[in-house]
């Protein structure tokens, strides 16, 4: 196993995990596969409770597992599935040394950080990193692990401590180190004086880094001369120093990366030859990089675009919808669109705004009127609900796309109750506890004493009802599939004593849970686009491989012709997370169908043949 650690000094948010996520997705290009580690230095047990506008959004994992927002950005670039224990927090590795104390494993020795906390956090590493992550089914040749925060903190030190222990563990060659730092540009001159202190205390605390990742804030490439400087101070060769300026995407940054050489330094430190790759997955890392190379350079020439109006409560910080962001992104290269978003405070749409700040009151709803679709996402609590709703019904009269995920989909409920069945105070108990008319209410086994990991979560199964098949949108998407699968985080639900009411009236719930019993898709017949999930399908996106609710979403906003021709190809053979596999054609993607590989084609339910009587394509034939 060889492992690859990567740190970031100066300043926090430099962007080690995308520097993380390309090194990963540059490995699996030759044929090797990865696996990632996040490290999160907060005392936290996960990030399960921790606001968005603080921390960015919570990402969800198959597990249920509530993470870092980093393990979104390795599932999309390595395509892997991953669990709650590639997420270490310092909560979790006390409690589990405290757990042991209290079993009397220490035998009555004294609890220390040093050897106890250290030897608790690399047993955790090598243990996970050989678990699976891929379609392969077998054990990881690489693992990522990724040291939250910035070196010199505080509460980072157990762990810096510890992976100084660990490159011992494991020997030289399995253990290189990438150290990413701020190389601020003053009035056109790069300072390398930042690097050069962080890269000195990382010294004193035993860990050398053998390459130097230098982000530059700016379209401005790192230069010779600092190069060279960085190199003679920092006391490493110049093709260990190489720099990650902004580009026009993050998407672009595997391809930077690799001009400058890193797989070939790493080939060459962690003696990757000597993993003997097969010849098959040589060939499968090579359609990767194909795939990957045609992404990025497609992507710089789109001129269509397509505008999304996403209408949230937590806009002040985009990271709070990154996963909402990227699902737009991947479905707009699909339909060779240029994705805009127009960014929406709900709150700013409300009457209220219109008397206190009329012109952030009229930015807003311009936004909203000129954009091609609108989309709710995700959120907990009443702070600009009320703004979603009036977007919500603008988009259901007007016949704009609509698309609602979680939050979104329960306001959808709301808003048709109190302005097609007249239900004025229809509303939820999240808002008001002890509502008249609760169309969205508590989930009778969640705790409402406690709040971290105790809401619905992880992947779930959706069932179309039987008379969807002719006509729903959603289903189409899928292939037709009468089983969808897709990751949930939500503790309130539809109330099951109005839902023949809002059936008899038109809103279809065309998808439920495999018991009938809870609201999971929700459409109308009679509008262009107008669909929401109880699900966050967003998790699950891939830039390769786009999710099929967005895309559809994405299709429509587009005003694209398409949009029918973008439902059939989308052939799900597979359950999610979508693996990687260079024999079976784009189109393919998740189901919950049983499916096997013959030698020249794919048998879908015994059959060689694909969903609705569409062939897949597998090498060409």
């Amino acid at each position: 196993m060889k492992y690859i650690l990567v740190s970031g000094g100066v300043i926090s948010g430099i962007g080690k995990g995308v520097i993380a996520s390309s090194t990963g997705l540059l490995l699996k290009t030759t044929g090797l596969k990865v696996t990632a580690i996040k490290i999160d230095p907060y005392m936290n047990i996960d990030a399960g409770t921790m606001r968005p506008t603080e921390h960015g959004e919570v990402y969800v994992l198959n597990d249920g597992g509530e993470v870092d927002l980093d393990l979104g950005n390795y599932e999309r670039y390595l395509n892997v599935t991953l669990s709650r224990d590639n997420n270490i927090t310092t909560g979790k590795i006390y409690k589990e040394v405290i757990e042991k104390e209290r079993k009397g494993e220490y035998l009555g020795k004294t609890v220390q950080i040093v050897p106890h906390v250290t030897n608790a956090i690399q047993d955790w590493i090598e243990r996970v990193a050989r678990i699976p992550v891929d379609d392969t089914g077998e054990e990881p040749d690489v693992c990522i692990v990724e040291l939250g925060g910035t070196v010199g903190d505080i509460e980072s030190a157990p762990f810096v401590e510890a992976m100084r222990q660990f490159q011992f563990r494991v020997g030289h060659d399995n253990f290189a180190l990438i150290h990413v730092s701020l190389v601020p540009d003053m009035h056109g001159e790069q300072k390398t004086k930042p690097t050069q202190t962080t890269i000195h205390s990382l010294r004193g605390l035993g860990l050398l880094p053998d390459l130097i990742a230098c982000r530059l804030l700016g379209p401005q490439p790192l230069q010779p001369a600092t190069k060279e400087k960085i190199s003679m101070f920092c006391h490493v060769a110049p093709e260990q120093v190489f720099g990650v300026h902004d580009v026009s995407s993050v998407y672009h940054v595997p391809l930077l990366l690799q001009s400058q050489g890193i797989v070939d330094y790493l080939r060459k430190r962690l003696n990757l030859p000597a993993l003997n790759i097969s010849p098959e997955m040589i060939l499968k890392g090579e359609s990767l990089q194909k795939r990957w190379r045609d992404l990025t350079t497609g992507q710089e020439r789109l001129f269509d675009s397509v505008s999304v109006a996403l209408v949230g409560k937590y806009t002040d910080l985009k990271d709070s919808y990154m996963s909402v962001t990227k699902a737009l992104e991947h479905s707009a290269f699909r339909v060779h669109r240029k994705l805009i978003i127009h960014w929406v405070e709900s709150s700013d749409l409300e009457p209220e705004t219109q008397e206190s700040n009329p012109a952030k009151y009229h930015d807003a709803w311009r936004a909203v009127v000129g954009a091609g679709g609108i989309l709710v996402p995700g959120g907990f609590g009443v702070r600009g609900t009320e703004g979603m709703l009036l977007a919500i019904k603008y988009a259901r009269e007007q016949k704009i796309p609509f698309l609602g995920i979680c939050l979104g989909f329960q306001l959808a409920v709301i808003e048709w109750a109190r302005n097609v069945l007249g239900i004025t105070d229809a509303t939820s108990s999240e808002f008001i506890l002890d509502t008249p008319s609760p169309l969205i209410m508590f989930m009778p086994e969640i705790s409402k004493t406690h709040m971290g990991g105790t809401m619905r979560l992880g992947l779930r199964p959706t069932v179309f009802e039987p008379d969807t098949e002719s006509w729903s949108r959603m289903r189409k998407l899928y292939g037709g599939a009468g089983k969808i699968w897709e990751r949930h985080r939500h503790r309130y639900e539809v109330n099951p004593d109005y839902v023949q009411r809002l059936q008899d009236s038109g809103l279809v719930f065309a998808g439920k849970d495999e018991k009938g019993e809870r609201m999971q898709v929700l459409e109308l017949r009679d509008h262009p686009f107008f669909i929401g999930l109880q699900a966050h399908p967003e998790f699950c996106t891939r830039p390769l491989n786009p999710s099929p609710p967005f895309l559809g979403f994405i299709a429509a906003s587009s005003g694209s012709a398409e949009f029918q021709e973008q439902a059939d190809i989308q052939l799900r053979t597979f359950k999610p997370p979508h693996p990687e596999d260079s024999m079976v054609a784009e189109a393919v993607l998740r189901l919950g169908i049983p499916v096997a590989r013959g030698k020249d084609k794919i048998l879908v339910n015994g059959k060689g043949e694909g969903v609705n009587g569409k062939v897949a394509t597998v090498n060409g034939q």
